[in-house]
């Protein structure tokens, strides 16, 4: 029997077919001017909620999901690796596709397509709203107007990040197991012969930096605290175009999960766990030569800017800039980079 839960595993998830999606803490960039891509401040720490069924909000408990703390303002970026096989993953903005701007669906599309596929796709750091740029997800609270989900849809009713993922169908899957066997055989063969127990695991994408771990209209509002996500600075990200037919993909999806966006004081309620302290010091990350990076593969292809991401107002129209002024990493500090178990987790309904 094939597994299709989500999985938490630490502060991961898994997701049917291996991939993991981890949330990183990152820093905000300026809303003017186009950034390379920030760096990684560690992981976000990620609890069930079905583990605190007595403290969390009911609405909570009937989504299932896991939940993590964020402070306003803050920013994160979703990387995704392990994928054992390939997978299409839908990631929402509250009921938002991040990926085409259209509203959240059960069902993959070419037309916008509204999912990216793994493992081409390393990292998501942002709504795609520019040719070859992502704008940069910041969290801000309900009942503002200043989520993506409240300015596309004139709503904020569910905040949060959602995932899907689907898998390959039987047919797509042995296609592509069987060219995985004989695009390998010939570097097996060339190892072998050369003497070597194996051939060279490919490159990575470097660990995120051994930074100390801390934090930097007509809107119907919900009562439930929470927090969604609304857009930052730019930066230059692509997000690839898929190359199979879509029919290569199953309808349903395999696995899907709710991540609920927690306030600092909500986290330390409901877990009596201390949240993590605000974000590192900007201009220290920046004194201290830490780098920054650009990412381009040269043989996939962009997808076009989604439409109703494009118009999405920047965050700081409503809560400000950072409390810290900009510090501009220099140009020896960014990088570029080539292509490169757990328990259950609940669902419920959204």
């Amino acid at each position: 029997m094939t597994d299709t839960s989500v999985r938490i595993d630490g502060n991961r998830l898994s997701l049917p077919g291996g991939a993991t999606v981890r949330f990183v803490r990152t820093l905000r960039l300026p809303e003017t001017g186009t950034h390379p891509l920030p760096p990684g401040l560690g992981e976000f720490p990620l609890r069930r909620v079905a583990d605190y069924a007595d403290t969390v909000p009911e609405q909570w408990r009937a989504r299932g999901g896991v939940m993590l703390p964020v402070y306003l303002r803050e920013a994160m970026w979703l990387s995704f690796a392990g994928t054992r096989e390939p997978a299409a993953l839908q990631v929402g903005a509250g009921k938002v596709c991040a990926v085409s701007g259209r509203p959240w669906s059960d069902r993959l599309s070419r037309d916008p397509q509204n999912y990216v596929v793994l493992p081409r796709q390393p990292w998501l750091d942002g709504i795609n709203s520019g040719t070859g740029t992502v704008r940069q997800f910041v969290a801000v609270p309900l009942g503002m107007g200043a989520t993506v989900e409240g300015q596309v849809t004139g709503e904020e009713v569910w905040g949060g990040v959602q995932l899907q993922a689907f898998t390959l169908t039987p047919p797509a899957l042995l296609r592509w197991r069987d060219e995985e066997r004989r695009r390998r055989e010939p570097a097996r063969r060339g190892a072998l012969s050369a003497g070597a127990l194996g051939a060279p695991a490919p490159a990575s994408a470097p660990a995120a930096p051994g930074a100390a771990p801390g934090y930097g209209g007509a809107v119907r509002r919900r009562s439930a605290p929470a927090m969604g996500l609304g857009a930052g600075g730019s930066m230059r990200q692509e997000v690839y175009r898929d190359e199979r037919p879509l029919t290569d993909w199953a309808e349903q999806p395999a696995g899907r999960v709710f991540v609920h966006l927690v306030t600092p004081p909500e986290w330390r309620r409901i877990t009596g766990e201390a949240p993590p302290p605000s974000p590192v010091d900007r201009a220290a990350y920046t004194r201290a030569g830490l780098p920054w990076y650009d990412y381009y593969d040269q043989d996939a292809q962009d997808l076009a800017p989604a439409g109703p991401l494009q118009d999405v107002k920047p965050v700081g129209e409503w809560i400000g800039d950072d409390h810290e002024p900009w510090q501009a990493p220099a140009p020896h500090q960014v990088q570029p980079l080539k292509d490169a178990p757990g328990h259950p987790v609940q669902d419920g309904d959204w």
